[in-house]
C-alpha cells in the first residue's frame, strides 16, 4: 500500500479529529489494521455515524463525541496521545462563499484550539489537513510550495491561516506541525448525498440512478485527483518525518491531471452507462486547473504515492457499485 511497513512503537495512540468523515474514517481503519490505538473525535456536523460503526467494538478504538470549537474537549481528546491527525473542518468552497463566519469559527478557531491542546499535552507531532485551494489565483502549473497566489474563497483563506499557525507552533512553541495540501481526494466512504458532495461519488450515484449530471463550465477544468490510500501514507509518514519538515505545508497528490470531461467519460466506460451531461455556469471561487509538484513532499516526508488516478478510480467505482 505504501504505508504497511511504517513502524511505530507498540501501544502508540493516534487522535483523529473528524474521524467519522471520509478521510478520518479511512485513517482510523488503516491505523487499527496496523495494530495501533485510535481515539476519534467528531461532532457529526460533516461526518456520518455509519463510517465508524465498524470500529466501535474494537478495543483499540475509543470515540469522543465533541466539537473542536470547545477547548476543553480538545484538551481531553489530546490526553495521553502520541500523534494528532487533524482532519476536522468544514469543507466546500461554495458554502464558504455564503457562510464565511462559520468557516472562521470551525476551521481557524477549531484548528488553533487543537494545536494548543496538543502543545499542552506534549503530543509528538501534529499533522493537519490543508488544501490545494491555498494556491488561489496562481496560474503556475504544476503547483509548487512557495508560489501561492491570492486565495479565492473563505475556505481557502482558513487553510492558509492554518498553515501560518502550524509554522508558529512549530517554530515558536516546539510542537512539530505538518500541513498536507490535499488535491481532490477520492475513494471509499466519500459521501455522495451531501449538498456539497465531491464530484466522483456524486457522479457515480447519479449515473447509476439514470440521472444526467451537471458539469460546471465547459468541463475542461483539470484536477490532480488523489486516491485515499496516498493520503493515508502521507499522514503516517509525516508523523515520523525529520523535524526539519515541520512548520510547512506539502502537496499531497499523485502528480497527474485529468479534466472533468475525461474523468466523466472514464466513469461512463467503467459503469457501462453514458448520459449526456448538462453544462452549467461556472462556480465562483473555483480554481480552473490543478496539478501538484510533489517533489517537496517526497524529499521532506518520504512521500511515494503508489496509487495513480486510474487504479484508484477503478477501486472507487467498484466500492460504490457495491455500497450505494
Amino acid at each position: 500500500m505504501g504505508y504497511e511497513k511504517i513502524n511505530f512503537a507498540k501501544g502508540t495512540k493516534f487522535l483523529i479529529t473528524g474521524v467519522a468523515g471520509f478521510i478520518g474514517s479511512n485513517l482510523a481503519e488503516a491505523i487499527l489494521n496496523l495494530g495501533y490505538k485510535v481515539r476519534g473525535l467528531d461532532n457529526f456536523s460533516m461526518g456520518r455515524k455509519g463510517n465508524i460503526e465498524i470500529f466501535l467494538n474494537n478495543p483499540d478504538f475509543e470515540f469522543i463525541e465533541g466539537d473542536i470549537r470547545d477547548f476543553k474537549t480538545c484538551v481531553n481528546a489530546c490526553d495521553s496521545v502520541d500523534f494528532v491527525l487533524h482532519q476536522a473542518a468544514l469543507g466546500s468552497v461554495p458554502r464558504s462563499m455564503r457562510e464565511p463566519l462559520i468557516y472562521e469559527d470551525n476551521n481557524i478557531k477549531g484548528t488553533s484550539n487543537m494545536m494548543e491542546a496538543a502543545r499542552q499535552s506534549g503530543v509528538k507531532r501534529f499533522v493537519y489537513a490543508s488544501s490545494s485551494s491555498v494556491y488561489g489565483d496562481s496560474t503556475t502549473l504544476p503547483k509548487e510550495e512557495g508560489k501561492e497566489g491570492d486565495v479565492l474563497s473563505p475556505y481557502a483563506l482558513t487553510k492558509r491561516v492554518n498553515e501560518q499557525y502550524g509554522r508558529i507552533y512549530s517554530n515558536v512553541y516546539g510542537l512539530g506541525c505538518i500541513g498536507l495540501r490535499y488535491f481532490n481526494v477520492f475513494g471509499r466512504r466519500q459521501d455522495p448525498d451531501s449538498q456539497y458532495a465531491a464530484v466522483i461519488p456524486k457522479f457515480i450515484k447519479s449515473l447509476r440512478a439514470g440521472e444526467r449530471i451537471d458539469i460546471y463550465g465547459d468541463g475542461e477544468q483539470s484536477r490532480d485527483f488523489t486516491y485515499i490510500e496516498n493520503v493515508i501514507e502521507a499522514n503516517l509518514k509525516s508523523c515520523l518525518a525529520h523535524p526539519q519538515a515541520c512548520g510547512k505545508g506539502y502537496n499531497i497528490a499523485f502528480g497527474e491531471r485529468f479534466t472533468i470531461n475525461q474523468m466523466y467519460n472514464l466513469m461512463c466506460n467503467q459503469l457501462g452507462i453514458y448520459l449526456e451531461p448538462n453544462y452549467i455556469e461556472e462556480r465562483p471561487g473555483d480554481i480552473k486547473h490543478s496539478l501538484a509538484d510533489i517533489s517537496e513532499a517526497k524529499e521532506m516526508i518520504g512521500y511515494e504515492p503508489s496509487w495513480n488516478f486510474t487504479d484508484g478510480f477503478n477501486e472507487a467505482v467498484k466500492w460504490y457499485s457495491n455500497n450505494l
